[in-house]
This record gives structure tokens, C-alpha cells and sequence, in this order.
């Protein structure tokens, strides 16, 4: 069989029932954020240096670092062209010195051009990933850099590398009666996520119970992601809503039902849901 037949090992199926929430953003009328409460109340956690296999089978010392990082867009190039100027030989295993230096030209799609992160051979692993016993300290050289600057690695790293694994998807949809709004997904980065070679990888992370083991939900872990993601207004309310999704044990009850059940309750009836009534 191939990886295509069957589940990798230790991995759920990617098919099983997900609970979703939709609301607006309180800072702007014109954004509708769409969440997975099925990935965001989830008790996954980077496992890199410890439970993780890596993408690759016998290299797990490289997690998902063995290809190099697309670029998303000019501003990403920047703000690691800034990041990467911080980083001395002392710091960073296999320095290079120059913006070209350290990226390449590829392509996402096999036809159109586009800059990423270079790779050190023609099976990688990233250029920046320092090996476990450099003495500078193994790992992402930017997020280590970060980290020694007392910033969030997300300012500091490829949009890719500190988004993953969360998807965010954008589009303008229109609506029935002609009006357009901005719909931001937020899901799980799962194989599929990766296209036609997801099937293909060794491990992943979000389908493996060794991945799932955080102390915290993902919504809380992953705060200031998400909320470099949706913005902090949105993001701030996506956390009233998770914490109310946990408590209530339910999933995102419809407002019309919430007050039905207070109905029956005023009326002396048993309400339909003993839980439901206590989201009122």
C-alpha cells in the first residue's frame, strides 16, 4: 500500500466531524471570521526536539524544516531580510551573509517563479535550521534570535514557518442580498494543506496523538499567532468564544434555541437542553 491507501501511523484519518463558529469582527463590520473550534480547542503543541518524527522518515531532527520557506509577499522578505542581519556565525551554523545568499528561486505551483528560503543541499534541510549540537544551540536560527531578543519568533520568521500549523484562508464572498465581506477561515494546516504531496510525507504533526499532549488549548497557545492572523479585536473575541464553547460542553448553540429553552424553562417546562440553558 502507499502513503495514499492508508493512515500513516499513529495518525487519525483527516475525515471526522468538526465543529465550526462564525462571527464578526468587533473592529470592522466587513470581516467574518469563520474558526474550527474542533482544531483551536485541541491540545496540540510543537513536539520539534522531542516527540516530533519530522516530515522525512529517519531525519526527525529536522521537523518540518527539510524544505526551504515560501515567501507570502514582499513584507515577508523584508522582515527576515531584517532578522537575518542580527544573526552572526556564532549564531547561526551555516551563516551566509546577503539577502540572495541565503534564498533561491522556486516554484510553488511548477510554473511560476517564487523566492524562498535556501536549502543547504538539493535535499535540504533549510538553511537556517541549526544542527541539535551547535554550540550556538540547535534549531531555527531566526526563532532562537528572537527569542535571545525578547520578541515573539513570529516577528522574526517566514509568514509559513510561524503560521503553520494553523490554515488561514481569505476570500470576499457575496452574500444573498448582493452585499460582499471578507470571510478569514482558521483550520487546521492538515496533509491536504501541503496539496498533492501531503500524502506523501513521513509524519505530521496535527494527525498525531503524540502532537496532541499541550497543556493548553491551542486557542490560548497559539494567541499571538492567531491574533497576528485576525487581528486582536477578533482574536480577543474568538477566546470569549472558545472558553464558552469548553465550559458548555455543547457546540455553538443557535441564539433562537438558547431562548427557546429559557421559554420552556419560565413556562415550567424542562428545557431541552439542561445545558443549553445555562448559555443564556
Amino acid at each position: 500500500m502507499t502513503r495514499r491507501d492508508q493512515n500513516p501511523p499513529s495518525e487519525v484519518g483527516l475525515d471526522f466531524p468538526r465543529e465550526w463558529i462564525e462571527f464578526l469582527d468587533p473592529a470592522d463590520e466587513q470581516h467574518l471570521i469563520r474558526a474550527d473550534l474542533t482544531w483551536l480547542l485541541s491540545r496540540w503543541t510543537c513536539v520539534f526536539g522531542s516527540a516530533c518524527h519530522g516530515i522525512v522518515a529517519g531525519r526527525a531532527h529536522e521537523g518540518c524544516c527539510t524544505h526551504g520557506a515560501f515567501f507570502t509577499d514582499a513584507d515577508d522578505e523584508r522582515r527576515v531580510k531584517a532578522a537575518a542581519a542580527k544573526l552572526t556565525p556564532q549564531t547561526w551554523q551555516h551563516y551566509r551573509k546577503g539577502f540572495k545568499n541565503y534564498t533561491e528561486m522556486d516554484t510553488v505551483d511548477g510554473s511560476n517563479p517564487a523566492r524562498r528560503t535556501a536549502i543547504r543541499t538539493e535535499d535540504g534541510p533549510c538553511v537556517f535550521l541549526n544542527d541539535g549540537d551547535f554550540p550556538g544551540g540547535g534549531g531555527c536560527a531566526l526563532h532562537a534570535q528572537a527569542l535571545r531578543d525578547g520578541v515573539h519568533p513570529l516577528t522574526y520568521k517566514p509568514d509559513v514557518c510561524w503560521q503553520l500549523p494553523v490554515r488561514r484562508e481569505q476570500d470576499w464572498i457575496k452574500r444573498p442580498d448582493g452585499t460582499k465581506i471578507l470571510q478569514s477561515t482558521l483550520t487546521e494546516f492538515d496533509r491536504r494543506g501541503w496539496g498533492p504531496g501531503g500524502a506523501d510525507l513521513d509524519w505530521w504533526c496535527t494527525s498525531s496523538p503524540e502532537a496532541h499532549v499541550g497543556t493548553e488549548p491551542m486557542y490560548v497557545s497559539y494567541g499571538p499567532e492567531l491574533a497576528a492572523l485576525v487581528g486582536k479585536a477578533a482574536y480577543d473575541r474568538l477566546v470569549e468564544l472558545c472558553a464558552a464553547r469548553e465550559k458548555s460542553g455543547l457546540i455553538a448553540i443557535h441564539p433562537a434555541t438558547a431562548a427557546a429553552v429559557v421559554a420552556n424553562q419560565r413556562g415550567g417546562r424542562e428545557p431541552a437542553s439542561p445545558k443549553a440553558a445555562e448559555l443564556s
